[in-house]
């Protein structure tokens, strides 16, 4: 079972011309794909008048889940090698966009292909890569009077609450490394009055 994977800390960027052409690169940590489409939408805003906004993401703690467009340049030219270089640096939730400003001289598919490598390869030297731990959410439903049960478990296994809901019947959703899981786990079949109803 994967416990951890590797991804970037924060936002970086670089910058670098090749024949006339200039390359913006930018490096993101992500965690949906709904936060991909809003960085690259706010830079084709940003750079509307660039000629190609190329870019390549992995999500997923195996960067299971992942895509990578030419946005116009010729096939495998540009995507495929910046999502190339997430395999390389070897990390997932991470979102590479490479902006061209194209330069009046033709770079020719393995120029291209160079040229969006080493875009993406600069802007992710520039991120400081972290170790992240995978984590599982789970959803338990109590009675109030288990309150101080629930609460003790939660600073036991130090778990963070994602949402809660405190009345007569109560919800609790935590998250929890994913290497806490079994030990998690057997400790609440301790409390049947503690009912799992949710995990993902």
């Amino acid at each position: 079972m994967l416990e951890e994977y590797k991804t970037i800390k924060s936002n970086s960027e670089s910058y670098f011309k090749e024949k006339a052409s200039k390359f913006y690169s930018f490096a993101y940590p992500v965690q949906s794909e709904d936060e991909v489409k809003e960085r690259i939408r706010e830079l084709k805003y940003q750079y509307k008048d660039a000629g190609h906004h190329c870019y390549a993401f992995k999500l997923g703690p195996k960067g299971e889940h992942y895509r990578y467009s030419d946005d116009g340049e010729p096939n495998n030219s540009a995507g495929k090698p910046i999502y190339g270089q997430l395999n390389s640096f070897e990390i997932t939730n991470v979102l590479v966009v490479v902006v061209r400003y194209f330069g009046g001289t033709k770079l020719g598919v393995g120029g291209l292909i160079q040229a969006y490598k080493e875009g993406a390869k600069l802007a992710l030297d520039n991120a400081k890569i972290i170790t992240k731990e995978v984590t599982e959410q789970i959803t338990i439903h109590f009675k109030y009077e288990d309150m101080n049960i629930m609460m003790s478990l939660v600073k036991i296994f130090d778990l963070n609450i994602v949402s809660q809901e405190f009345e007569l019947e109560c919800l609790i959703t935590l998250e929890f490394p994913i290497k806490k899981k079994d030990t998690l786990i057997q400790k609440l079949e301790n409390y049947p009055q503690l009912e799992i109803i949710e995990k993902k």
